[in-house]
């Protein structure tokens, strides 16, 4: 047994986290010696009850390693443990990182220029709009855009960064082999071909009150700072940007409309401390030292997009219904004959590569 196979049984074991992993690996120095050990010497170990001891000592008649294995195998994922190259190294920087990550798709060296983009699930047309924007400009100058892979704000932001042909990684609070929410199944087969579906959880763990917090953690300590669209004053992202503050990171919340619910998290950030956040730009400007604004793609300069960029199949469907004149966002989806998902997402992108411009009343009109 190799050090993978002993973490990933280890973590399949109830009682055993990842602050009593690092216990156990102090004084058993690896993890295939923690499984071979015996009641007696468990028990030994600093900070191992009774309770931990005997389900370590029993482990092989309560995990079936074997069995993960091959739905590892079958499922086309593989798993990081904390000495690999590829584990994440923010995270890796962490007093207490996950001792096993399950990972569905690619990690690269680039994702350690990651932020976080996190608000709540159920959102206003507002708090969609803008994470998208701002996902797809941080996406477009490299950023990797981390969320949670729930409804509202994380799905935007995941989308908004696809949208600019960009990296994007969805952390879950379940197995990898768990699609929820259900409606995003399509949403997580194009982030593993853009990026990576990752969770700390085995095979077949459902969603709970326990497993979000620990997903909220992965998401804000693999990341360099944590963005905050939208949120009330008990929504979890809120939790998530206490997180990112305790692991030493800077937190960035959007504002909103001051009689919005939505918002009051949001302001109740920025009053305690965190930036105010509008554009990519305030993102940025806290990390110059890695993207500077001399080789950063001119995204939100006027004169167009970069030649080499090229327009979806959509985007220039609907920017051949867009003249001089004033159109709303019904009259585009007539002419286009799209959906009006399509559009919209369609809309965002010829927005951002300055084809397009939004006006007031959902009005929209060809600058190009």
């Amino acid at each position: 047994m190799d050090s993978h196979e002993a973490l990933i049984a280890l973590n399949m074991i109830e009682h055993v986290g990842p602050v009593r992993l690092r216990q156990l690996l102090a004084h058993f120095e690896d993890a295939p010696a923690i499984l071979a050990a015996s009641r007696s010497a468990l028990r030994r170990v600093p900070g191992i009850g009774e309770d931990t001891a005997e389900a370590i000592a029993r482990w092989q008649s309560e995990v079936d390693l074997a069995a993960e294995l091959r739905r590892i195998e079958a499922f086309g994922c593989h798993v990081l443990i904390q000495s690999d190259p590829d584990y994440p190294e923010m995270l890796r920087q962490l007093y207490d990182p996950p001792m096993v990550l399950y990972v569905k798709g690619t990690l690269t060296a680039r994702d350690k220029n990651a932020v976080a983009m996190v608000g709540s699930r159920r959102t206003s047309h507002y708090g969609v709009e803008v994470a998208r924007k701002l996902a797809y400009q941080l996406a477009y100058v490299g950023v990797t855009v981390v969320s949670g892979g729930a409804r509202g704000i994380d799905s935007a932001a995941h989308l908004g960064a696809l949208t600019a042909k960009g990296r994007t990684m969805a952390v879950l609070g379940t197995g990898i082999n768990l699609v929820f929410p259900p409606e995003n199944r399509e949403l997580f087969e194009r982030i593993t071909g853009q990026g990576a579906l990752l969770t700390q959880f085995p095979f077949n763990r459902k969603a709970d009150r326990q497993t979000f917090p620990i997903r909220n953690r992965i998401v804000a300590g693999m990341t360099l700072g944590t963005v905050v669209v939208e949120g009330g004053l008990n929504s979890g992202a809120l939790i998530t940007a206490g997180m990112a503050v305790d692991n030493g990171r800077q937190v960035f919340a959007v504002p909103g409309r001051i009689d919005s619910p939505q918002s009051k998290g949001c302001h109740d950030l920025i009053k305690k401390g965190a930036k105010l956040c509008e554009s990519a730009e305030d993102v940025l400007s806290e990390f110059e030292y890695l993207f500077p604004a001399s080789n950063r793609p001119a995204a939100g300069a006027p004169g167009g997009p970069p030649a080499a960029m090229t327009l979806s199949e959509n985007e220039d469907r609907v920017l051949g219904c867009l003249g001089e004149a004033e159109a709303a966002m019904d009259e585009v989806i007539r002419a286009s004959g799209l959906a009006a998902s399509a559009v919209s997402v369609a809309l965002l992108g010829l927005e951002m590569k300055r084809l397009v411009k939004q006006l007031p009343g959902r009005l929209f009109v060809r600058i190009r």
